[in-house]
């Protein structure tokens, strides 16, 4: 080194700049179909699996057996619990006599049938079926109970007589049919002494009719040998007049038979694993499948093989899949329109009843099509069509609410006529930016339920002009700039914000908000003290984009440079020195605007072969005020001319929060 020795007190460093984000609006598009939310409802059930579901018209109850936890339960009709009975191990099939004075339970856990009275929900007898029996699905007819026994390889027919002192069960009513499993049963709605059998096993597929007239079950009719096996036959209904059975098997139908002879009528299209039927007394049919990821009941009109309606059951377990239809889970409200529907989830969920409030009335879909894009106050057309499994005439009328930020609770754009096909097309021309909602809505009438579909498109503002002055500029440490926002043409936002976003770790400040003037201009002024990125920002309105604009100035960190401890000044040439004792210290002090880690570089020069020549530099580490001082020993040196200069570089210094500055030489000279 030049000199002999070098102190250097602590100095501070800073951190790298920090980075700025412009500001991107967008608007995500969305355009497709829609319908209104429906007004079924459903409510969980405190059940782990279902057997059977009767519903009392009489006293306005639902009961739903659980062969799993041994219970039946009683709900109203919205599916609040209304009391439990509990003590019957594995009950399955219900039945509730034609006064709704008692309800009949099949208990094979106990071997048993058990009446329950239908108002209190309290058992009122039991009656013993046989040790080993397995009763498992019960009717009423010819004024006995009758109920469907046996295990998959043997099935049969008993009954229960309650008219005696004693009750008098008599078993094996049906020898010869051999059902696959304990055959469920159902009464006649039209002959106090008919009922019909089903197998509900696989193995086989046996259907048979009985009279119960002379008190015996004489069977009047059966399926054929060769109908063969058509899987699992998880419920039975008749029809109103008595004259056809529907059965929920496999094979994705429905199949009806004629009572009279069991010949095979057309069927009723549904999905695959049927598991319930329930027939309304005006013929409506509502055919039940288990289907995770199909439609779960289909409804029929009277007469027609087409259905007006289809229910989806959603998912409230741990798969993807939807709830499942329970076995013989679907009824229809007593001298009402509702649908009655128990379903379980596949995994983890719980057992649930569905009520179904307009199953009759067909479901129209409601798809509404707009462009990606438009431009604010330019036309666009909006279409789509309405499909309904019972078609709309052309001149149905649809309400259009157009919804955006200026209307966000909506604007009525009036009535529109549906055309030839179920489609529909008019224009209209959006009056707001940002994404605009079409909604078309069909009302509804006595056949059909009302709904709605709707689009979005994106519609694009007129774009803002705004500019910020200043850009670029370099300044000094501590001077103050005045910023100005120039804004153009807008529809009624005429705010402006100007912020400041300080290289470094000082946090972004908000400088002005405000009105720009007459001219479109906004001004304000700041004290300079880094390198520092402003902004000007437009929020935009209903009609004008949003505008961001920035403006990066440059400040050049502040720095002082003395020398002290000299003894005297001399004039060489045309320079000052400063004079030092070669027995003495030059004190060199430098300062720069603190950050932390900052550091400050020196260079000494020496004037030697009459030119400067470089002697040595170095970063020195400034202290939290910002100073470094450096001491340079003269010992030895009598008859050196020097300078010294410290300077603050950009990205060398330890940061990148200032602009790059270089003091002015300070010369000295030591003598003896």
């Amino acid at each position: 080194m030049l000199f002999g020795g070098l102190f250097i007190v602590r100095k501070r460093a800073l951190s790298a700049a920090t980075s700025f984000a412009v500001l991107i609006g967008s608007a995500a598009l969305v355009a497709g179909t829609a319908g209104p939310a429906a007004a079924d409802s459903s409510k969980a059930l405190p059940m782990s699996s279902v057997g059977d579901m009767v519903v009392d018209g009489v006293h306005r109850k639902i009961f739903i057996s659980d062969p799993y936890l041994g219970k039946v339960v009683a709900t109203d009709y919205a599916g609040t619990v209304l009391s439990t009975v509990t003590g019957l191990p594995g009950v399955t099939g219900l039945a509730l006599s034609a006064d709704a004075g008692s309800l009949y339970a099949a208990v094979p856990g106990a071997d048993a049938v058990v009446a329950l009275d239908a108002g209190t929900v309290t058992e009122r007898a039991r009656y013993a079926t046989g040790e080993g029996t397995d009763p498992q699905y019960v009717a009423l007819a010819g004024g006995k109970i009758w109920f469907g026994y046996g295990n998959g390889d043997h099935g049969d027919i008993g009954s229960v007589d309650t008219s005696g002192a004693e009750p008098l069960v008599t078993l094996a009513q049906d020898t010869e049919l051999h059902y696959s499993g304990a055959p469920r049963l159902v009464s006649s709605p039209t002959d106090p002494n008919a009922f019909a059998a089903m197998s509900s096993y696989y193995h086989r597929f046996l259907l048979g009719a009985y009279d119960a007239s002379t008190g015996t079950a004489t069977r009047t009719a059966r399926t054929a040998a060769d109908v063969g096996s058509v899987g699992m036959a998880n419920d039975l209904a008749y029809t109103p007049d008595g004259g056809r059975l529907i059965t929920a098997t496999a094979g994705e139908r429905h199949r009806v038979w004629r009572t009279t002879d069991m010949a095979e009528l057309p069927s009723y299209a549904s999905e695959s694993h049927g598991t319930a039927v329930a027939v309304a007394p005006d013929g409506t049919v509502a055919a039940g499948s288990d289907a995770w990821y199909a439609p779960d009941v289909f409804v029929y009109r009277p007469g027609e093989t087409k259905a007006v309606r289809q229910y989806d059951f959603p998912g409230t377990g741990g798969s993807s899949g939807g709830d499942s239809l329970a076995n013989s889970s679907l009824a229809w409200e007593p001298g009402g329109s509702r649908l009655f529907a128990v379903t379980t989830a596949i995994a983890g969920g719980s057992v649930r009843l569905h009520v179904l409030d307009t199953p009759t009335k067909s479901l129209p879909t409601v798809t509404v099509k707009v462009p990606a894009t438009v431009a604010v106050l330019k036309p666009v057309t909006v279409s789509g069509t309405v499909a309904a499994t019972l078609g709309l005439p052309v001149g149905t009328p649809l309400t259009v609410t157009r919804y955006d930020a200026e209307f966000p609770k909506g604007k009525a754009l009036g009535t529109r006529k549906l055309g030839a096909n179920g489609t529909f097309s008019f224009p209209d021309t959006p009056t707001a930016a940002g994404n605009v909602t079409y909604k078309v809505a069909y009302a509804g009438d006595a056949t059909h339920v009302g709904a709605g579909g709707t689009a979005v498109v994106k519609v694009t503002p007129f774009k803002t002009a705004l500019t910020l002055d200043q850009n670029r500029r370099t300044v000094g440490y501590g001077t103050n700039v005045t910023y100005t926002a120039s804004l153009g043409w807008s529809y009624r936002n005429r705010v402006v914000e100007i912020w400041a976003d300080p290289y470094g770790s000082e946090p972004k400040r908000l400088l002005k908000r405000g009105t720009v003037n007459s001219a479109g201009k906004l001004s304000v002024t700041t004290r300079m003290t880094r390198d520092t990125w402003v902004t000007a920002d437009f929020a935009g309105d209903t009609r004008s984009g949003r505008a961001h604009v920035g403006s990066t100035v440059y400040t050049r960190a502040g720095l002082t440079t003395t020398l002290s401890q000299h003894y005297k000044w001399s004039k060489i040439g045309t320079i000052w020195y400063q004079s030092y004792h070669q027995t003495g210290d030059v004190k060199v002090t430098a300062w720069n605007n603190p950050y932390p880690g900052r550091m400050t570089k020196y260079e000494v020069q020496v004037w030697y072969a009459g030119a400067w020549r470089t002697g040595s530099e170095d970063l020195v580490r400034l202290n939290s005020g910002g100073m470094a001082y450096i001491l340079f020993d003269g010992a030895g040196a009598a008859g050196v001319r020097a300078r010294v200069r410290t300077a603050y570089v950009d990205g060398v210094s330890g940061d990148n929060v200032n602009t790059t500055i270089h003091g002015a030489w300070k010369y000295f000279n030591i003598t003896r």
